[in-house]
């Protein structure tokens, strides 16, 4: 397949900053042929959106056909580059393996091919992969007509193979017993050896004491290392095993022949064998793009037409993976930026999470621009970038005489020259590496000019003026790495809307610094410095405790709308007993009264007699029985104006994406998943799911 326009800038620092160079390792060790193994060293990610869309929807189908139980080969099957250059030059022969392998590859490409077409499922792009390709019988039965299971020429390959074989069988039967006539007649002799016989250039001989070897005749082949036993042909056996040498030999020209004419037959299918090639390879990259993403926990987002990204229960799959092996938990992080809100700064302590939160945007980023499932909510979105440029880590170098300053430098230079409204800037520790006031000077006019130029960015930092500056620009906010100030423990969850206290103090009370070093050292600073960190930390811990307050709220009323309508279900059901019973007791007692009336009538009944009047008297009852059934039955119809008018909520409309709000409530949320009736809904940070009749469609 034809490969995307590449990103921009992209290159081995771009790859080793975002950790990107370890996961096409990865997919090196996970492909299954060698061409897969070249084209994951080789992968770049694209800023062809549809070449993006196509190569994250045949992941997605492969991950699931493969995991679907519709009979899935395993794609194991050797390249075909050799055969087919062979194919295309005239008379040549191909050998043994190369039909195995030509025959192993057409097998699987008709597996492929049955699989697609009788999956009730449509695969379109799996198909488009194989498109043009038949299956294909005929190849198969020819090689299978000259090789047997086990690949190895057929005796009946050809008649003259199976005439030239049993004349071998024949001559090994004659050299058999001509050996064995020869060894008794040694043996009765006393000249044989205990080890009796051996094999020596290929060829049976008998072990001859040394001292008895001139007086059996026949041709030494060698002797033992102590020279006590020389090892002899019969002589009988001489003549014969050169006839057998010449039947191979008339052997091997027949099996020459024989494939020379496969080979020949083989040929007029080369258009096929190119496409097994080409097909399946292909196949199989997708198929180590989809090991991957089973590896990584790995699914589809949503593909926007516009740069931003919103990505739902994110995580780094790196830091997931090394996390799940060593059986630790990974927080999942939700991150959103768009065209209004498009420069996220993060700050907060340090080792609370701020680098590996933009770490995470910049290597999700990147493997979904190379066709890779990444590991979030398969409701999250994201767009394409022209260019991904981060600014990670401590590239000092002794031999450039280069410092960190310097080369930071350096790149924001390059940023500056090259970021436009199409790129994502990842900047860790902002403006770091000189004086805190001068470089925090400078910092914030690089960020202006970058504002400027329309680009997105994740920037983290320390310095009080980036936070401010992000506060007052309209499409830039700040964001904070949570801390608990109680337990004085980093809580790697990012918070929207307000900068983060680098918390200096607490953090240096975690390492065990001294009180009266740290009291010391608050002295140090401007009073309203201190209180202005202290403040930030005072709003962090109380928007905690809110946060978690309004969860817990959330939660309670959920539980309360979930009990209320378990209530009215079985309220609902006992009235409806109720009812049922009553009815029930009405109809028996009418029953009752019409049984004595019947019976009545039947007393008074006299046979042999007039009855006229009895009998118009039983009319009139049945009459007034009947019209009274009738206003019965027409009271009971429910009239099309009674009954109080129900809200619409229209909750048939709601879908993954919809804004919904609680009907026992005014929470509203974003639909992220549906399941029948069961919806799954995001109120802020917290997610659950929720009955489609407890939820009214907004929008």
């Amino acid at each position: 397949m034809k490969p995307g326009a590449p990103i921009d800038h992209f290159d081995a620092r771009v790859a080793e900053d975002l950790e990107f160079d370890v996961v096409q390792e990865m997919l090196a060790e996970l492909s299954g042929c060698p061409s897969s193994e070249v084209r994951a060293q080789q992968l770049v990610p694209s800023k062809d959106r549809s070449w993006v869309v196509r190569n994250l929807q045949e992941t997605d189908e492969m991950a699931r056909i493969r995991q679907g139980g519709v009979g899935w080969p395993m794609l194991e099957f050797d390249e075909l580059q050799r055969e087919i250059k062979l194919l295309g030059v005239r008379d040549s022969v191909l050998d043994e393996e190369a039909f195995r392998r030509i025959a192993a590859a057409s097998r699987t490409m008709n597996q492929v091919l049955h699989v697609l077409a009788s999956s009730d499922e449509p695969w379109p792009r799996l198909e488009a992969v194989v498109a043009g390709q038949e299956p294909n019988e005929e190849l198969i039965e020819a090689i299978d007509a000259v090789f047997d299971a086990k690949g190895n020429i057929r005796d009946d390959a050809s008649p003259e193979l199976s005439g030239i074989r049993d004349d071998i069988t024949s001559a090994r039967r004659k050299i058999n017993r001509a050996f064995l006539r020869a060894m008794k007649q040694a043996q009765e002799r006393g000249h044989l050896a205990d080890i009796r016989e051996g094999f020596v250039q290929e060829r049976r001989a008998m072990a001859i004491i040394s001292s008895y070897k001139r007086q059996v005749n026949g041709a030494v082949l060698g002797s033992s290392n102590t020279g006590s036993v020389t090892f002899i042909e019969p002589g009988s056996c001489i003549p014969l095993n050169h006839e057998l040498e010449m039947l191979r030999d008339d052997e091997r020209k027949e099996i020459r022949n024989i494939l020379r004419l496969l080979t020949q037959n083989i040929r007029r299918h080369l258009p096929e064998i190119k496409g097994y090639q080409r097909g399946l390879t292909e196949l199989d990259w997708i198929a180590t793009r989809s090991r991957l993403a089973g590896k990584l926990s790995g699914s589809l987002p949503q593909v926007r037409k516009k740069p931003g990204l919103h990505l739902l229960s994110a995580f780094h799959p790196l830091l997931q993976l090394t996390n799940r092996l060593a059986g630790i938990e990974t927080l999942p992080q939700h991150i959103e930026i768009h065209r209004k809100q498009r420069i996220l700064v993060i700050s907060g302590p340090n080792a609370g999470g701020k680098s590996i939160t933009m770490k995470t945007v910049g290597l999700l980023q990147l493997m979904i621009q190379s066709g890779l499932l990444v590991p979030c909510h398969n409701a999250s979105e994201v767009g394409i970038f022209d260019a991904i440029l981060p600014d990670i880590g401590d590239h000092q170098s002794i031999e450039n005489q280069l410092s960190t300053y310097s080369y930071r430098l350096g790149r924001m230079r390059h940023f500056l020259q090259v970021a436009g409204p199409n790129s994502l800037l990842l900047l860790d520790e902002f403006g770091t590496g000189s004086d805190p006031e001068l470089g925090g000077a400078l910092a914030e006019v690089f960020f202006e000019e970058l504002y400027d130029k329309g680009s997105f960015g994740v920037v983290t930092t320390h310095y009080a003026n980036i936070k401010t500056r992000a506060a007052k620009l309209p499409e830039a906010f700040n964001g904070s790495m949570l801390f608990d100030r109680e337990s004085l423990a980093p809580l790697y969850r990012l918070e929207v809307g307000q900068p983060g206290s680098s918390f200096t103090f607490e953090v240096a009370e975690i390492n065990g610094i001294q009180a009266k070093l740290i009291q010391r050292a608050k002295g140090k600073l401007d009073k309203r410095r201190v209180e202005l960190d202290g403040l930030l930390g005072d709003l962090h811990k109380e928007k905690s405790k809110l946060a978690k307050l309004t969860n817990k709220q959330l939660r309670a009323e959920l539980e309360a709308e979930k009990a209320i309508a378990k209530a009215e279900r079985m309220q609902e059901t006992m009235s409806g007993k109720e009812r049922n019973l009553n009815e029930q007791m009405d109809a028996l007692n009418t029953a009752r009264v019409r049984g004595s009336k019947l019976s009545q009538f039947i007393d008074r009944f006299e046979s042999g007699k007039s009855n006229k009047g009895l009998l118009e008297e039983v009319k009139t009852y049945l009459a007034k029985e009947k019209s009274r059934m009738d206003e019965q039955a027409k009271r009971g119809k429910p009239s099309k104006k009674q009954g109080k008018r129900r809200p619409n909520h229209q909750s048939d409309k709601i879908v993954k994406g919809s804004l919904v709000r609680l009907r026992s409530g005014q929470e509203r949320g974003d639909v992220v998943a549906v399941q029948g009736d069961h919806i799954t809904v995001m109120f802020g940070a917290f997610k659950t799911k929720v009955q489609r009749n407890q939820l009214t469609w907004l929008r």
